[in-house]
């Protein structure tokens, strides 16, 4: 039997069967990844945003002095805005069950970026603590700005574990794509 909606370069459509249950844990692994996107947007944020502030609690020390740390605000910033647009694409395909981009496009291109941008949040945070660790012995107990420093790093690697955990998420999505042909795991 034929579908009523064939593809776009003239062949056949083969319809995917999907029962209400595998729909609804369609849904849920989307509002799953939806959390865990949002988590690494807010910590990565945070990141950011207290390294950048990090320069007025010291007259002495600024932020944009250390390569490492320009480092950490850059990458945090920069998977910030990337897991925003990753959240706007999540909200998409749940509110309309579609994919803003073509579904192996987006399941490409989530795996591949969700890669590299955990990568980048590590590297960044890994030299922002070797930083921090050698400044140890100029900074005293009461100098605010190692201890925003501090925070910044540890919220930065909070964000690499929310950015980790999605991109296992799509890699499993990736899988479910090469072995059924869609993202669908069911």
């Amino acid at each position: 039997m034929r579908s009523p909606q064939p593809y776009r370069n003239g062949g056949e459509t083969r319809q995917h069967f999907h029962s209400t249950v595998s729909l609804q844990k369609l849904k849920r692994f989307n509002y799953l990844i939806l959390v865990f996107r949002f988590s690494g947007f807010c910590f990565t944020l945070a990141s950011a945003v207290f390294m950048l502030t990090n320069s007025r609690v010291s007259d002495s020390l600024h932020w944009y002095n250390f390569d490492a740390f320009r480092y950490v605000f850059a990458a945090n910033a920069i998977v910030s805005v990337y897991s925003l647009f990753e959240i706007t694409a999540a909200v998409w395909e749940i509110s309309r069950n579609a994919t803003l981009l073509p579904e192996i496009c987006q399941v490409w291109f989530d795996f591949s970026h969700d890669q590299v941008f955990a990568y980048l949040l590590l590297s960044a945070n890994s030299a922002g603590t070797e930083m921090a660790r050698a400044m140890k012995g100029t900074c005293t107990d009461n100098n605010a700005f190692c201890v925003q420093s501090d925070i910044a790093i540890a919220m930065g690697f909070v964000g690499f574990l929310f950015s980790g955990v999605s991109a296992l998420l799509s890699g499993f999505r990736v899988v479910c794509f090469i072995i059924n042909g869609s993202r669908f795991y069911v």
